[in-house]
């Protein structure tokens, strides 16, 4: 016989075997129906061949005995066993008791018939036995436990406490921490500095301002600690620092007045402030300088000469020093706009300042060529004098001079101080 494999969960079967071993399914069936009935008909010859030599009936002659045929050989697969069960026989008639009155005739071999595969099949599944489906074996847990790669992290520094002090109670202390060591220490047991001071060590109770003074003496270090390494190139940049933030400061420091005055200039409310004195290099008749500082603007004065007048200055003078604030300049011979084209108009002029030190600064002052007053910023603190140099003008000609109606100064007023 060949192996076969079952149909259901293709499990490999032995020679012979009818079911499977996994599931119980059935592997075939063979056409045992010709072996069962040659059995039967074997079985039938050999009951009646003992009673073949029967009495012949008075009256009738000798009838010879029709010889037992020989008992077929049985098929070795016709046998019921385990694994070969054959079905069962129904009860015929020729197995009943031979009557001892009957001729002896032979009996023809009973034919039983074949079960249909219906049947077969119902018969096999009634001797299945259900099988569970075999479970999934549990996975067993990794020994080591699988991990995301990431950072790898430093183990945490243990911190240790420094221990108990170990030494005499009546020892030399510890010049450094005063903890109490025995005699032929020379180091502290705690702090392990030397137990003996030396002149370096010393320096630590000089005086504060010979310890700023000095800088190369430095707190020394404790035992574990490492001094913070000095180069050439940090040392300049350090000296560098330092010198730019000493300028600094001073700076600040000399400045911080004059901030404060501007500051105070600039909030403070505005007064007039007439000169005591006045001066010219020279005048118009009838237009003295006196009539540019009298507070009236229909009067002007002017140089006496044509085109620009330049080089030609006027001068006002103050009797003590005073602090200018502003200052306003009306160009012309009036504030009237109709007025402008009778004269020329200054169009710069050089301030000539001079303080109460006797030192003289210089500013230059431009106009505008319209009518009226024209104020500019003039800042100037203990003024003694103040001269006003013509260098250039607009529609000068030969048939025309410069003219200037108003000079006004402002300060500070005395309400600013109340």
């Amino acid at each position: 016989m060949t192996t076969q494999n079952c149909a259901e969960c293709g499990t490999r079967a032995e020679p012979g075997q009818s079911f499977c071993d996994a599931c119980g399914a059935v592997l075939g069936w063979t056409d045992r129906a010709p072996a069962r009935t040659a059995a039967t008909a074997s079985q039938s010859s050999g009951a009646t061949s003992p009673s073949a030599p029967t009495a012949s009936s008075p009256g009738t002659g000798d009838t010879p005995a029709t010889p037992a045929s020989p008992a077929s050989p049985v098929n070795s697969d016709s046998e019921d066993t385990a694994e070969n069960p054959l079905p069962p026989v129904p009860a015929s008639a020729s197995a009943s008791t031979p009557d001892d009155t009957a001729p002896t005739e032979p009996v023809p071999a009973a034919t039983v018939a074949a079960p249909d595969d219906d049947e077969m099949n119902a018969r096999a599944r009634s001797l299945l036995v259900p099988v569970a489906d075999p479970e999934a074996r549990p996975t067993p847990p990794p020994a080591v436990a699988p991990v995301l790669p990431g950072r790898p992290v430093a183990d945490r520094p243990q911190v240790r406490a420094p221990g108990p002090q170990q030494g005499d109670e009546n020892g030399p202390p510890c010049p450094w921490c005063s903890t109490p060591n025995r005699p032929d220490r020379h180091y502290c047991t705690r702090c392990a500095m030397p137990m003996t001071r030396t002149e370096d060590s010393s320096a630590r109770h000089r005086p504060w301002w010979r310890r700023v003074v000095d800088f190369r003496s430095r707190e020394t270090p404790w035992a574990g600690d490492r001094p913070r390494l000095r180069r050439t190139f940090d040392r300049i940049l350090t000296w560098v620092v330092a010198a730019a933030v000493l300028s600094l400061l001073i700076w600040v420091g000399v400045s911080t007045p004059a901030w404060v005055q501007a500051t105070r200039d600039h909030f403070a409310k505005r007064a007039p402030v007439a000169p005591d004195q006045f001066a010219a290099s020279r005048s118009y008749p009838g237009h003295k300088p006196d009539l540019l500082f009298d507070k009236v603007n229909n009067t002007w004065w002017g140089p006496g000469v044509t085109q620009s007048g330049e080089g030609q200055w006027i001068e006002a003078r103050f009797a003590e020093p005073t602090r200018l604030l502003d200052l306003i300049i009306t160009p012309g011979t009036s504030t009237r706009a109709d007025q402008l084209s009778q004269s020329a108009l200054p169009h710069r002029i050089k301030a000539t300042i001079t303080t109460k030190d006797g030192r003289t600064t210089t500013r230059d002052i431009t106009l505008d060529q319209s009518a009226g007053g024209q104020r500019r910023a003039f800042r100037v603190g203990e003024v003694t004098k103040v001269r006003f140099t013509l260098e250039s003008a607009y529609g000068a000609s030969a048939s025309k001079q410069v003219a200037i109606a108003e000079i006004e100064f402002f300060g500070r007023s005395s309400a600013n101080s109340s």
